[in-house]
């Protein structure tokens, strides 16, 4: 029964490893199929008038070179005079993108709720109440964001996206008032990317779908269909790199550890919508270098604004020794539960990173490490989970900032 219980974390720790790995290629698909679509969109050019394909109903057309072939896509501004034979459709590309990314949500945090999602400083709350919030977000941020694009506020670009990114900061500060950090950052991505699956879903796979049976019919399709789909594919493309940043954003415990959290968030995920609305204006002939600009800058103020303090001078150690060994007493307390050869903690198969501090000799050994994360990110332990103090981490900091003897 022992073995059997130690084995569940080292299954889920495959499980996470498995479904994350196919998060990543079926997000790929997905995003490549994306950016590449609104490239072309941007593009292509329109046939000279009176010519062939613009007598055929085609908007625009593009010639290019790939792997040794040449291609010559064409766009329909309605739809082509007869019905194709075979028709590809990209949906899965999203749908499997959203399935793995939810399956991968519930296995790293809802399955281990309270290390991974509860940061008693933040919210004393039990592991349904964070598992509620986070699912709730989900589903709240898509209905918001929906009756947004089917208010009359929809027809007014630039105010309909201020409102839709304050919607989004808004999630993010009531996330980061509830929720881990990390747990905030990563429902915000969640969010984001279930309002993105849930365009393909409920609208723009619909759409395409009603053009196709007029055709079939032998009727010709509303262009409203299209003109709807083409407004939810260009929202996906805005959130894109936002999505994609706090996918990674648990690598970078400076940004979700801060005390203003939500708004290191919104500044970065500003940026990537600048630098997105660069390349999408550069596909269309335009080069606005100040959107590009505008973006690094976001960036290089945020990184100076959450820099680390520089450390005080302190006096001399009187005894070393004595030092390491209240250092010692602190790590096995608040750390080795996790950080250990076979940790102890429920949840965690090995140690995160492989660091292991179960021996004076791996204290020492990872003396930077364990300075960086606990002392000066306060990025460890996950989400506080053993309830280190200020006071135990400035002990920590002052023994490695005497030489880590």
């Amino acid at each position: 029964m022992e073995v059997f219980a130690y084995l569940i974390p080292y299954a889920l720790e495959w499980l996470n490893l498995i479904v994350r790995w196919l998060h990543m290629i079926t997000g790929i698909a997905w995003i490549g199929a994306s950016f590449y679509f609104v490239w072309l969109d941007n593009s292509i050019r329109p046939p000279a008038p009176g010519s062939a394909l613009a007598k055929q109903g085609v908007s625009g057309e593009l010639w290019a070179v790939h792997g040794g072939g040449f291609y010559n896509p064409q766009k329909y501004l309605v739809a082509p005079a007869e019905l194709p034979k075979e028709l590809h459709w990209f949906k899965w590309e999203a749908y499997s993108t959203w399935l793995s990314g939810f399956a991968l949500l519930t296995i790293a945090y809802y399955f281990n709720a309270q290390a991974m999602m509860i940061d008693t400083s933040v919210a004393d709350i039990g592991s349904w109440q964070a598992i509620g919030i986070g699912v709730g977000t989900l589903l709240l941020g898509w209905t918001v964001y929906d009756l947004l694009c089917r208010s009359a506020l929809a027809k007014h670009e630039l105010l309909f996206g201020a409102v839709v990114f304050a919607l989004v900061v808004a999630a993010a500060y009531m996330l980061t008032h509830y929720l881990s950090g990390r747990a905030a950052y990563i429902h915000v991505g969640a969010m984001i990317g279930t309002i993105m699956v849930a365009n393909v879903l409920m609208l723009i796979i619909p759409g395409q779908r009603k053009m196709v049976e007029a055709m079939a019919a032998g009727k010709l399709p509303d262009p409203r269909h299209g003109q709807r789909a083409k407004q939810r594919s260009v929202h996906n493309n805005y959130f894109t790199l936002p999505v994609l940043f706090i996918m990674i954003s648990n690598h970078y415990a400076m940004t979700y550890r801060n005390d203003r959290a939500w708004l290191v968030l919104a500044c970065i995920m500003a940026a990537g919508v600048f630098i997105r609305h660069f390349f999408n204006l550069r596909h269309k002939g335009r080069v606005e270098w100040r959107y590009p600009l505008l973006g690094v800058a976001l960036l290089l103020g945020v990184a100076a604004a959450i820099a680390p303090a520089a450390p005080a001078a302190r006096a001399a150690v009187a005894d070393p020794a004595a030092q390491f060994a209240g250092v010692q007493a602190i790590i096995v307390q608040r750390c080795v539960s996790c950080h250990a050869a076979r940790p102890s903690q429920p949840g965690f198969a090995t140690a995160p990173a492989g660091v292991m501090l179960d021996s004076a000799a791996l204290i020492r050994q990872n003396a930077e490490k364990i300075y960086k994360q606990a002392v000066q990110l306060k990025a460890m332990p996950i989400a506080n989970l053993t309830r280190i103090t200020d006071a135990e981490r400035a002990q920590l900091g002052a023994w490695f900032e005497a030489g880590a003897k």
